[in-house]
């Protein structure tokens, strides 16, 4: 049986309390705007979206997810 690995986005100077929201915020932001520059299919971006999907809880994701396709996303894409 093969083994699994979990893992979670690496420790971030700019996040150092526990409270783990803005960081999970930040790498979704990240996720974006390197798609948004590198396009759908450039995997440089494949890190900030494991990073943000380890951190953030499914519902903000399915939140903000609407947000950006309504155009009310409060973030800076």
């Amino acid at each position: 049986m093969a083994e699994i690995e979990i893992k979670t986005a690496p420790a971030d100077f700019r996040f150092p309390t526990t409270n783990q929201t803005r960081h999970c915020f930040t790498r979704y932001v990240e996720f974006h705007r390197c798609v948004a520059a590198k396009g759908d299919e450039s995997g440089d971006c494949d890190k900030f979206a494991k990073y943000y999907r380890s951190l953030c809880p499914g519902e903000w994701i399915e939140k903000w997810n609407e947000q950006r396709e309504n155009g009310t996303f409060p973030g800076p894409l």
